[in-house]
């Protein structure tokens, strides 16, 4: 199965940047293949720099851990299971806006968004792979 294109990125950018603009948030927008490597990227006029290293590593977290990077945040409180996995991989990011892009069951791509709060993040991140996903099986 072939993995996402450029095409399929820019897709995904421009649904993940209509929802930002429809909620009044800048954000920053990447999009990368199922190794985890950046295909595309963007960051609205006001979207603050810190969010675009962030948002490259929700993408890659995502990826790394083969679920949202939302899912991960009370896996590593102190005492969990996942503690200080924050600390690895050169830095993975654990708090809402890294969603795994799937095709058929496959893993293909993550979006990572970052810049406004984590909520908003996971929505304008899910906006962007709702274009270019296909349901996962039950």
């Amino acid at each position: 199965m072939p993995g996402l294109t450029l095409a399929d990125a820019r897709a995904a950018l421009d649904a993940g940047l209509a929802e930002a603009d429809a909620i009044g948030q800048p954000m920053n927008v990447a999009v990368v293949d199922d190794g985890g490597h950046l295909l595309a990227f963007a960051r609205q006029d006001g979207a603050i720099r810190a969010s675009i290293d962030i948002a490259q590593r929700k993408a890659r977290t995502s990826i790394l851990m083969e679920a949202p990077t939302a899912a991960l945040m009370p896996l590593v409180q102190p005492g969990a299971e996942l503690y200080g996995l924050e600390q690895t991989a050169g830095g993975m990011v654990v708090f809402g806006g890294g969603v795994p892009v799937h095709r058929d069951g496959v893993l293909v791509g993550a979006i990572g968004v970052s810049a406004g709060s984590a909520e908003q993040d996971v929505q304008v991140a899910e906006a962007a792979a709702a274009a270019v996903s296909t349901p996962v099986p039950a």
